[in-house]
């Protein structure tokens, strides 16, 4: 059963309109440069923030476990906790919390249908999101066969790395917009920097594409020495060009998640721990406009929308 990590109202960056994000927890790649940490692992995890702490030891009171201890730096011995989350609902000052709750599909449900008069006026909807939502094919059809029931406008956004028959029978046919990573195209890189080869999310991205069942939006991180390199940014130029991709939008480095990772008791990875300069975001820019510039497919030429509007 699904976890969920966190529900993002009066979101105007996930879809089109005013939308309510559902971050689900649980993903099956481990991309180094993720700025959902905490939507990783399917399991509920207990957050630390030190500077919220007051050292008032409730917590290591409660935890029937043992794994919360005042006089560890990190708050959380991780090796014994099982993410109960009694130290989460007795610390005062929150610098417990624990991510991950579980709901009933039907439940949610409702949830988000409170805010159906933002998503009528505006054009919106719900955006389902992680982690990697399609993890959980059975729970999505019975969510979405409510939200649908309502007319719910819904915005998948994934990795790519599903099966796909279980997608299109379970999940396809309540989705009006997919939202589609595309990180790498050389499968090497692509299980260096993600732990899995991309060969299923590339077949997935053309087997969508071909299926004309849905509005399909391919997307492209744009990592700093990583995945914003002229070589990889033109093998995925040519690999959307040739699967008969019409846009594709850029997404700015979002350095927002860095500090999750030590709240987790994990390494954190090196990142930059800042958004992109307007200058280092117009370089790439300009490098993948010439790179657009050489590519075409089917009379057709690749169209992509601007730089900051698509992130």
């Amino acid at each position: 059963m699904p976890l969920i990590v966190d529900i993002k109202r009066e979101s105007l960056e996930d879809g089109p309109g005013m939308r309510s994000v559902v971050f689900f927890k649980g993903c099956p790649l481990r991309c180094t440069f993720c700025h959902n940490p905490e939507s990783q692992s399917p399991g509920p995890e207990i957050a630390f923030s030190p500077r919220a702490c007051i050292h008032c030891g409730k917590c290591a009171e409660v935890c029937p476990q043992r794994a919360a201890d005042c006089d560890f730096a990190f708050r959380i011995h991780r090796e014994k906790c099982v993410g109960c989350g009694k130290c989460a609902e007795i610390c005062p000052g929150r610098a417990l919390r624990l991510i991950g709750t579980y709901r009933e599909p039907e439940s949610l449900a409702q949830n988000l249908l409170e805010d159906i008069s933002f998503f009528e006026h505006s054009g919106g909807g719900v955006t389902l999101s992680g982690g990697e939502p399609t993890l959980y094919p059975d729970y999505l059809e019975s969510l979405l066969k409510i939200l649908k029931a309502c007319n719910i406008h819904i915005v998948l956004q994934t990795s790519g790395y599903f099966d796909f028959t279980s997608f299109e029978r379970r999940i396809l046919p309540y989705i009006d917009v997919v939202y589609f990573d595309i990180k790498f195209a050389d499968s090497e890189l692509h299980r260096k920097y993600t732990g899995e080869s991309n060969g299923k999310i590339l077949e997935n991205f053309r087997r969508l594409r071909n299926s004309g069942e849905v509005s399909l939006q391919p997307r492209i991180p744009i990592i700093p020495g990583v995945t914003a390199t002229k070589e990889n940014l033109t093998s995925i130029v040519g690999f959307l060009c040739d699967a008969g991709a019409e846009s594709v939008s850029l997404l700015p480095f979002n350095p927002m998640g860095v500090d999750m990772y030590s709240s987790l008791g994990r390494d954190t990875p090196p990142l930059p721990n800042r958004f992109m300069r307007p200058e280092e975001e117009e370089d790439v820019w300009r490098l993948f406009k010439s790179i657009v510039a050489t590519k075409g497919v089917k009379n057709r030429d690749l169209a992509y929308p601007s730089y900051r509007a698509s992130g």
